[in-house]
């Protein structure tokens, strides 16, 4: 047993990476076209598709957009239907693959070396959750954070912003994925670390 623990996935070539399948127990939801929204939970995923379990699957060919905990917006179009979920292309660029197969790569480690949990990333709330919002044209305004995870945060803003638009999240980039009633949904550009996400998203 102590010898496979040695047995890390790093690094395979990049042609590799690109394909492999890793076994991960995200949890997130995702969107079909008729903008309804589902909650989902990965099964395996490589950088050029994934299985999610759900109870509402689309249909085959529809077009999917995704929010996976730790690994953020991926879309493409469903391949097959299955008991239980479905598959997905995920369309992406070469370099959001190589993104997505470090952070596939990061996840699968976790688990061989048998590191603690990230907690799945359960949306939290923060103790201090007023800070600032650095728009696209860099003036600031006030806003608050609703909730967060370590892929991203629900923000209350009376502005609105374009989907894609980037900002900066105290002194955390993001960009806008999604809006909500009283303001967005934003993904972080990289996965934050638990120890300094307060400090990171605070307005000071």
């Amino acid at each position: 047993m102590g010898e496979a623990k040695k047995a890390v996935l790093l690094p395979l070539s990049e042609e590799r990476r690109r394909h492999q399948r890793v076994k991960v127990i995200l949890t997130g939801r995702f969107m079909r076209e008729d903008r309804r929204e589902y909650p989902c939970q990965t099964i395996n995923m490589s950088p050029g598709g994934a299985a999610l379990a759900t109870d509402s699957p689309p249909r085959v060919g529809e077009h999917v957009v995704a929010y996976i905990d730790h690994l953020g917006r991926i879309e493409g179009r469903c391949s097959r239907v299955f008991e239980g979920g479905f598959a997905m292309t995920v369309a992406a660029t070469l370099r959001r693959r190589d993104k997505i197969a470090d952070q596939l790569t990061w996840l699968a480690n976790r688990n061989i070396l048998g590191l603690p949990e990230d907690r799945r990333h359960k949306r939290f709330e923060l103790r201090n959750p007023r800070t600032t919002l650095t728009l696209p044209d860099g003036s600031t305004i006030e806003c608050r954070v609703i909730d967060v995870s370590l892929s991203g945060a629900a923000v209350a803003a009376k502005v609105k912003l374009p989907l894609g638009s980037p900002v900066t999240l105290g002194r955390t980039p993001a960009r806008v994925v999604r809006h909500l009633e009283t303001g967005f949904a934003l993904e972080f550009s990289r996965l934050q670390n638990p120890e300094t996400l307060e400090h990171d998203l605070g307005g000071a």
